[in-house]
């Protein structure tokens, strides 16, 4: 069966690739209310695509120094939990990813002060500038997006979601 992109209006819900669907039409289509279209996909994919989620968390997720990455975590991590209590594993998981995404993007400024890892005109690897303030905020994130990963309700819920939808 081939994928087809949703339009909000549309009365078929389903996606058989279990990847992350990017041909989807994310900025009408309410994943809380569909999450049966949701694929997990790999790392971060779909981070600041799924509605409303990406609505919710993007505003609290910051990583400028280790005290905003600590209040943006615990704000993240926050929601994460009300996800899980709520039994959305949409939110759970799109929380998780900011999480992730909390701590790579912390760590590539960590190792370059522009945040490019490669050179524009040549494409190599540009030499390494190591910040410590953004690298202990990039701990900061790993160890609660960690936290987040290894919850036993999430991986209860992970396990369930991709036994029903793929």
């Amino acid at each position: 069966m081939p994928r087809t992109k949703l339009k909000a209006s549309s009365t078929r819900l389903t996606t058989p690739n279990k990847k992350f669907d990017y041909s989807l039409d994310y900025p009408n289509l309410n994943l809380r209310e569909h999450p049966e279209l949701y694929r997990v996909g790999v790392g971060e994919q779909g981070v600041l695509l799924v509605e409303p989620y990406k609505s919710e968390i993007l505003p609290l997720w910051r990583f400028k120094d280790p005290e905003t990455a600590r209040e943006s975590s615990e704000q993240i991590h926050t929601l994460f939990l009300k996800y899980l209590a709520d039994h959305d594993f949409v939110g759970a998981d799109m929380a998780r990813k900011f999480l992730q995404m909390g701590y790579t993007r912390a760590r590539r400024y960590a190792n370059h002060r522009s945040g490019r890892k490669y050179d524009p005109k040549t494409g190599e690897v540009l030499p390494l500038e190591t910040d410590p303030v953004k690298a202990e905020a990039a701990e900061i994130f790993k160890k609660v997006w960690h936290t987040a990963r290894d919850h036993l309700e999430y991986q209860a819920l992970l396990k369930d979601h991709k036994n029903r939808y793929g």
